[in-house]
């Protein structure tokens, strides 16, 4: 790690031809994942990165330079070209005195991944795939991957930040595919924590979480296609989140609705969802697969109120979308590594309980469609249109839940799909993903109840 007196050196560097603010972003990153195949440890790859990033800033306009050179005249070549690409007069501003940055680690790691043999790590796969093999003969294919990723962080600009962080994550991922013969269907687990591999001691049951994979591929083998039109639909809690996430999550971020490219710009104080509705990005929440106990400009996470009984009551902000807002930042500056300059981006995202019972959610629908899973979709953040496609669905008949249906997807537009939300459920739950924007991608939870879209377009056969 740089010494103070170094990062001094490289931030005055940088500006020193006009900037109004520099940054540093320095990481040391080990990762390691293991794949199964069939049975089989198909390998196992190990990556140590070292890098920095440089961020200078005049008003609005930003440069960035990332190096893999961490020593002196690396760090200061880097620094040199930011400042020349970014501004051309005399220096303005020096860096002010560092202040570290104390705070409570609220998401510890008990086992390190890097104190854990690759053995053991394949033991756990092969604890997957005999599990989801259990389930029955059709299921033809098992492939599972565990990851782990241990970063250590020093984040300091010229405003006198100096803040330092370690952080670890671990995720198992199970795909199980089942075969008749003539057509194949997948279901898919992901758990992850932001923690070490103590998460196997109880957090993540191995064998439930392969089952329930193998189960929803068995399920979806044989299911018809489901029909399409418009009806009321029911969206499971935990990854069912998703579908906030993409379709209304990433317009809530500071990178699109200051630069105007969000359906939810300049809507403060607005009525944009269902009364019911209570929408929360939380990077506090602990050991959660999105948190951080700092964001990577430095500034503490925290709880933001997006979306309060239907008003909107704040965005998702980075220092520099703050900047250009007139706004705070709410500690939601991330990026992949340090190749990539940071923006506004999700932590923990999703719809908090509501009122409503599950049971009297579908009791509700007369026909109408009870989406178990969600699987993959694209959104124009700029109009709000969605396509997300259902990994796992069944009919509702009559107030109950019938007969699975493959080939279901959900299309609309955010800001429709929040207005049309009308029951939210109890039993908050999250799932796990990586979201991919201008800054990489980064681990980010999604979560909700069971909650009831009045209607919405299905497509389907």
């Amino acid at each position: 790690m740089p010494s103070p007196a170094l990062v001094e050196e490289v931030l005055a560097a940088a500006c020193s031809q006009g900037a109004d603010f520099a940054e540093l972003f320095w990481e040391d990153t080990h990762t390691h994942s293991v794949n199964l195949i069939d049975q089989k440890i198909e390998n196992a790859l190990r990556n140590h990165i070292r890098g920095a990033g440089i961020r200078v800033v005049k008003g609005l306009r930003s440069t960035y330079v990332s190096t893999a050179d961490v020593g002196r005249e690396g760090l200061l070549k880097a620094a040199r070209e930011a400042a020349a690409a970014c501004c051309d007069g005399p220096a303005l501003v020096r860096p002010q005195p560092f202040v570290p940055l104390s705070f409570d680690d609220l998401h510890p790691c008990r086992l390190s991944p890097t104190e854990v043999q690759t053995a053991e790590k394949a033991a756990l796969l092969h604890l997957a795939d005999r599990a989801a093999r259990s389930c029955g003969g059709e299921i033809a294919q098992v492939s599972a991957t565990l990851a782990d990723r241990v970063q250590r962080v020093l984040i300091a600009n010229t405003e006198g930040l100096w803040a330092e962080d370690r952080r670890a994550r671990t995720r198992m991922g199970i795909s199980a595919v089942a075969s008749d013969g003539v057509q194949n269907q997948t279901g898919f687990e992901g758990p992850g924590r932001s923690a070490g591999y103590e998460i196997f001691a109880g957090e993540v049951d191995v064998e439930a979480a392969a089952r329930e994979a193998a189960r929803t591929a068995l399920t979806m083998l044989h299911a018809p296609e489901c029909p399409g039109g418009r009806m009321p639909v029911a969206i499971e809690n935990g990854f069912g989140g998703v579908l906030f996430h993409e379709a209304c999550g990433h317009s809530l971020e500071s990178e699109a609705v200051g630069r105007g490219n969000s359906e939810f710009a300049g809507r403060l104080g607005e009525k944009i969802a269902g009364e019911k509705v209570t929408a929360i990005d939380d990077g506090t929440l602990p050991g959660a697969w999105g948190s951080t106990n700092i964001d990577d400009e430095g500034h503490p996470t925290q709880r933001t109120v997006l979306i309060e009984n239907g008003i909107l009551k704040s965005y998702m902000v980075d220092w520099l979308g703050g900047r250009r807002m007139g706004l705070p930042s709410t500690g939601s500056g991330r990026r992949e590594s340090y190749r990539y300059a940071p923006v506004s981006r999700m932590r923990n995202t999703f719809i908090a309980p509501g009122p409503d019972e599950n049971e009297a959610i579908i009791r509700s629908m007369d026909r109408g469609l009870y989406c178990k899973k969600m699987g993959g979709g694209s959104v124009n953040p700029v109009t709000g249109e969605f396509n997300f496609a259902v990994s796992e669905g069944y009919l509702v008949e009559h107030g109950k839940i019938t007969t699975p249906v493959r080939g279901a997807s959900l299309i609309g537009t955010g800001s429709q799909v929040l207005l049309d939300i009308d029951m939210v459920g109890k039993d908050l739950a999250h799932g796990q993903g990586m979201c991919g924007a201008a800054s990489g991608s980064v681990p980010t939870n999604v979560g909700q109840p069971l909650i009831r879209v009045r209607e919405i377009t299905v497509g389907g056969k």
